[in-house]
């Protein structure tokens, strides 16, 4: 992952200022303009805080533009492979484009479910000229229907307000397995991608070695039996908006979740809690195409991403939360907050001070084992 590409600092951030629209209503320089296009388009997102951020940045900008168009959401991107496979059993496709983290656009990929795409004809240039494929990079360009958004993290918030931690605060990942110092219920996401990781690693495996150590059944046993020293205490979550909820109801003293939710928690309702970085999940999120879209629908989605995938927009995404721009040129142009007015650079997961040892998914890996381990993992969840 480029790390190096995505860090920002104070210094190095300036405000991002709102782009020019083009004067008749057209989406600037897009590839399909004039080309016959759907009035509704149905996006598939993760609901909460990041919506919202989509909502903001890019979607009501180009409703703008576009007042004959109709954006319908769904918010059901943590069910899409499911979905988009039974989509495909029945022949009846009802999405336009699809958010997605980078391990399901693979699988999605491979299965045929999700379009092939020349990332140079479906996102716009950088203003300098720079091509789009140049602009994202081969770190973020991991699969060839995959059309980058932001660089986020999984990792932990926690109560700052818990008598039975006697003053102590977590400060490292291990102490979500330390129910001695931090007793308490915690919270989990109810599937095998990062509780496994982050399970071997506080069972001693470096973190060259999880992934060779977690293809092993061996492996797989031991982040089980790591888990199973806290599933007595463990709430499991299956949407983003779970753990703020539980942590801002006192209902559990630690929890993961992404970090954008977490800087909603955090910063824009003033809730007793706070991140704990050491270990962060880095991930990726995108879009994809579904595949068999009729060609005015097709049209459409091309006019949306152009737009909604440039670099201004991916830096307006930054204003409203704590995810990287997947675009190299779009790290300047963010700033501040749209609407607390606080420098975005220390809530970012690819910050200097966060990053010091935070944990790289292999996208992968999980594209191909994601399956495997999803079952193994809701069978131990019934044991």
């Amino acid at each position: 992952m480029k790390l190096k590409t995505l860090m920002m600092s104070s210094a190095a951030l300036a405000v991002a200022t709102t782009g020019a629209f083009a004067q008749d209503g057209q989406t600037p320089n897009s590839p399909v303009a004039g080309e016959p296009m759907a009035d509704e388009i149905t996006i598939v997102s993760w609901g909460g805080a990041y919506q919202d951020s989509q909502l903001k940045a890019y979607v009501e900008p180009y409703q703008e533009m576009h007042p004959e168009v109709t954006i319908v959401w769904d918010e059901s991107s943590s069910e899409a492979v499911a979905k988009l496979r039974a989509m495909d059993e029945a022949g009846n496709l009802s999405w336009d484009l699809v958010d997605v983290t980078a391990a399901d656009a693979m699988r999605l990929c491979d299965e045929g479910l999700a379009m092939e795409v020349d990332i140079n004809e479906i996102a716009a240039p950088a203003p300098d000229g720079t091509s789009a494929e140049e602009d994202f990079g081969e770190d973020m360009l991991v699969s060839d229907c995959f059309i980058p958004q932001i660089a986020y993290s999984y990792t932990f918030g926690y109560r700052t307000d818990v008598d039975e931690w006697n003053g102590n605060a977590p400060t490292e990942i291990c102490d979500v397995f330390d129910t001695e110092t931090f007793p308490g219920q915690r919270s989990l996401e109810k599937r095998p991608h990062n509780n496994m990781e982050w399970a071997l690693i506080c069972d001693g495996v470096a973190f060259e070695d999880v992934y060779d150590v977690l293809e092993t059944e061996e492996g797989q046993q031991r982040a089980f039996d790591k888990l199973d020293t806290i599933k007595d205490q463990t709430v499991w979550w299956t949407s983003g908006a779970d753990t703020p909820q539980l942590l801002a109801d006192g209902e559990v003293v630690f929890g993961s979740t992404y970090n954008g939710r977490l800087f909603s928690l955090i910063a824009e309702q003033d809730q007793p809690v706070e991140m704990m970085w050491d270990a962060q999940s880095y991930d990726l999120d995108g879009w994809i195409i579904p595949e068999g879209l009729e060609e005015e629908a097709l049209n459409r989605v091309k006019d949306f991403l152009w737009f909604a995938t440039d670099t201004q927009r991916l830096a307006d995404q930054a204003k409203y939360i704590s995810y990287g721009p997947a675009r190299d040129s779009s790290a300047p142009l963010v700033g501040q907050h749209a609407e607390l007015g606080i420098d975005m650079a220390p809530h970012m997961p690819t910050n200097p001070a966060n990053a010091t040892n935070a944990f790289v998914q292999n996208y992968e890996w999980w594209a191909d084992y994601r399956d495997d381990l999803d079952a193994k993992f809701q069978s131990w969840l019934t044991q």
